[in-house]
């Protein structure tokens, strides 16, 4: 009887080990909060982990081209997972719409983002925050924004640039710039701001921000990638894509 239980204990953390696995993902940083709620009822729901690196897509891109040991990509854009899947580096026909963003204008003071975004035509302010446009797509879609309202060049010795879409809203969260565009989905859940003030720019002044996710080639033998890529196109992520501000990549 001493030998069985023995046994039995002994065998306990191999079986675990063998049920319970991980998948690498690098993830853009205007998902950060949403993915981390994915992740953990993902883990709830199955017992897998998800290793995410939140950071600026363009950087992500590179990583990857250059080896780094990510098995998923959930990009702010749909360019560079559909550039990664024409030159071989993801699995063939994992490539789908998990999200469709918003940008805002966002300052940490209440009141001082009107919700028409006129406080840019104003130009009262010091700094303007916004993500490298080489680097992240909502960058680029607050330059569009800019130039499609004719202030691009009025406002060009104001805008402070971070590497991300989460330095950006650092900038603007510290202090160091008054206000700056970002990802609705940082500052907003379940239906309003979660502080300060914003206007939510229209989707007809800059590109449409689809967000695409894609299993790299280097999840292709592992299944849980494939598993967290099922599970983001399910209704319990979906109902928490939605409460972030994003659309549905099917809508």
């Amino acid at each position: 009887m001493r030998f069985a239980i023995v046994l039995t204990a002994g065998l306990l953390p191999v079986s675990t080990s063998a049920v319970a696995a991980e998948v690498q993902v690098a993830v853009a940083a205007n998902f950060t909060a949403p993915l981390q709620a994915i992740a953990k009822q993902f883990e709830q729901d199955t017992g897998h982990k998800v290793r995410a690196s939140f950071g600026a897509t363009g950087q992500f891109y590179s990583q990857i081209k250059n080896g780094a040991p990510f098995e998923m990509f959930l990009a702010a854009d749909d360019d560079r997972p559909a550039r990664l899947e024409s030159e071989g580096d993801t699995v063939q026909g994992s490539r789908f719409t998990y999200a469709v963003g918003t940008l805002a204008l966002w300052s940490a003071q209440p009141g001082y983002v009107d919700d028409q975004g006129n406080v840019l035509k104003k130009n009262g302010f010091r700094h303007l925050a916004i993500a490298n446009p080489k680097a992240a797509p909502y960058g680029l879609a607050a330059m569009q924004v800019m130039q499609k309202l004719g202030l691009a060049e009025t406002l060009k010795p104001k805008i402070v640039e971070g590497q991300s879409i989460g330095q950006a809203q650092q900038f603007v969260g510290s202090g160091n710039a008054e206000l700056g565009f970002v990802a609705l989905s940082q500052i907003y859940k379940d239906g309003k701001l979660s502080s300060g003030s914003a206007w939510i720019v229209p989707g007809d002044l800059h590109d449409t921000i689809k967000q695409d996710a894609v299993v790299l080639a280097k999840g292709k033998d592992n299944p849980v990638a494939a598993e967290f890529a099922a599970y983001l196109k399910g209704p319990k992520a979906a109902e928490i894509i939605k409460s972030y501000g994003y659309q549905l990549g099917g809508q």
